[in-house]
Order: structure tokens, then sequence, then C-alpha cells
């Protein structure tokens, strides 16, 4: 039986401003983009969600909200710096991290043998070293799963721990509701609960066969992750599958044309960003985002090996067209990832953008 720790840092950004900037700290904060850019909510703190402002709500909504709300401009070289401090002390404790942001991070402990192994005192351990060297709280969750201490992480938090060993994991997942399983947003829930399904007890009474049917490959997933099944090991290297940029414009776009005046400049950034990846990585596919004005989205790929100018702008095209004439608020694009290939005398050229 494993023994993982998530860490998950308490509203990070945030934080870290208060920590640096005292005189926040009683008062509702937001790091993001400003409203006259149509900037975005990166993180607020606890303060500032009482008021229901949340992470990826729009600057000008979040300020309805909350009028008093103060927006604070994002120090990513510090955020970054201190995840680096953070990380050095889960490496004192075991070489098995998998990090998932600057702020989260699985850990195996299971062969650790501080604290007498006991997980529960290393996550303990942890996030008081963690408080004593960067002054900042973090929340840990212990199970024997990964699937599982994500969702422990959750229970306590701020500045909570909470532990579920072997012998209460069967009563938890029969009672967890179904929307505290990752992957089950809020669309996927309500679908869930138009068949009387809300907690995973529910689902567990679900044969295979018809959870395919209804959810595809995810349906595999949910069947497993109802009956506590999670094998997926702590990786430390994960693999980036996809490098993108995108754009939240100031001034909606009103039709395609002005829209495909933006691809060139987003393009050539994409290309900037690959760059770092192309000694180990090739391309696989060309992925083109459009975020219309009424926040609804869509995205459109294909099958590429290179950044190439004329295929995304057919794509851009066919992504407007499912707006039938909607404003444009966001672009996006982005290439898929794969290992890359060792090339032999028959291997196509890899072509530049221009």
């Amino acid at each position: 039986m494993r023994k993982i720790i998530h860490i998950d840092m308490d509203c990070y950004f945030a934080a870290v401003e208060m920590r640096d900037f005292p005189e926040l700290r009683d008062k509702p904060i937001a790091v993001g983009g400003a409203r006259e850019r149509r900037g975005v909510i990166a993180t607020c703190n606890y303060q500032a969600r009482k008021f229901g402002v949340r992470s990826a709500m729009a600057t000008a909504y979040a300020l309805k909200l909350c009028p008093e709300l103060q927006l604070v401009v994002g120090r990513m070289s510090v955020y970054k710096a201190v995840s680096e401090q953070i990380h050095d002390i889960f490496r004192r404790y075991t070489p098995l991290i998998e990090p998932l942001s600057l702020d989260e991070a699985y850990l195996d402990v299971s062969n650790c043998s501080l604290h007498q192994g006991s997980a529960t005192r290393i996550a303990e351990a942890i996030r008081q070293d963690i408080f004593n060297e960067t002054q900042l709280t973090a929340s840990a969750g212990v199970a024997p799963i990964k699937f599982l201490a994500k969702v422990a992480s959750d229970v306590n938090k701020p500045n909570g721990l909470f532990v579920i060993t072997p012998q209460l994991m069967p009563e938890f997942i029969t009672s967890l509701p179904l929307q505290r399983i990752p992957g089950v947003g809020k669309v996927t829930a309500e679908r869930l609960a138009q068949q009387g399904w809300h907690t995973c007890g529910d689902l567990q009474r679900v044969p295979k066969a018809q959870l395919l049917q209804l959810m595809g490959k995810f349906g595999a997933v949910l069947y497993e992750r109802v009956r506590a099944i999670d094998d997926r090991p702590i990786n430390p290297s994960r693999i980036r599958k996809s490098v993108g940029v995108e754009t939240t414009f100031a001034e909606d776009l009103q039709d395609a044309p002005a829209a495909l005046q933006q691809l060139p400049a987003l393009l050539q950034e994409l290309v900037k960003r690959f760059e770092k990846h192309r000694s180990e990585r090739q391309i696989n596919k060309l992925v083109v985002k459009v975020k219309f004005a009424d926040f609804q989205q869509t995205t459109i790929e294909t099958r590429s090996q290179q950044i190439d100018a004329g295929l995304a702008a057919e794509l851009l095209a066919q992504a407007i067209e499912r707006g039938a004439g909607k404003a444009i608020r966001l672009l996006g694009v982005s290439v898929g990832l794969a290992p890359l290939l060792l090339e032999t005398e028959d291997s196509p050229e890899q072509l530049t953008l221009l």
C-alpha cells in the first residue's frame, strides 16, 4: 500500500503578495489583469472568496462582486523562486515528486524512513518546514492513491491536513460527491445527476459498459475512481503535452478579417516558445482556440508536423464560422508535442513558419 501526499499551497500568488506587503493582509485582494485590458483573475485570497471571487473569473465581474477588491500585478519571477524553495523542502523527504504547478505537487513517501515512516507526520513536518522557511501555509492530503490524496488536501483547507487511511477509504469513497473527482466538472456532474447519480456509491452500482456508452473513455476512469482504483505512479518527470499562446483583446474583434490580422503575431510567439523544446520534441498537431464575446469557446485541431501559417488560418476561419457572427474575445494557438523520432534519410524536413 503506497503512501501519497498531495501538497497544495493556500491561495499561493495572493499569499506571497500578502507576505511581502503586509498592508494587503486584511483586504480582499486578487492577482490578475486589469479590467481595462479585459483581464482575468489568476488567484485571490480568502477575504475575496467570501464575495464570490474565483480564479479564472473576468476581472470586471470580480470587481462587481467585490468593489473593494485590490488588484495586484503578478510577479512571476518571485512566485517561481518561492516555488523552488518549497520543492527543495520536498526533496528532503523523497525524490518521488510530481509537480502539478508552482504551488501543487504529489509526493510518494512510501519508502521514507523519517518520522517513523508515518505519512501523516511527514506531511505535518513538510507543512511546518514550508511555514518556517517561507511564512506561507500549505494544505495537505494523505491517502494510498493519488486522486484521493488530492481530494483530501481540500477537505481542511486552508492550512489543514486530512488523512484517508486504507481502513477509512471504502467508507470515504462511497459518500464522496462525484464532482469531487478530478476531471468531473460542472457539465459532467449535471450529466451524471440527470441519471440519478450523485455520489461515488451511486456509480458503484452502474455497469462499466453503461458508463462507457454514456461517457466514452472517461467512463472507464470513473468506473475505477469510484472504486478507489488509481494505480498511476508518481511521475517525477511529467512530459509536457503541448505549447501554446493566447491573448484576450481589450476590445472584441468583430469579424474574421480582424481575427486573421492577429494571427501572425500569435504564431510568431508560438514559434519562439516551441524553440525551447525543438531539440527533444516534435510537433504532431496544430490547434486553434476561439472564445466569443458571450464566453462560449471552441477549439479545432488537425494533424501537422509544423507550425503552418496557412493551415492555422484555415482552422481559425472554421472556428469562427462556429460562432455564427459573434464577436471574438480571445484567440489562441498551440501545438501538440510528441517525442522526437530518430531521423532517417527518408525523414521529412521540418519546415519553418515563414
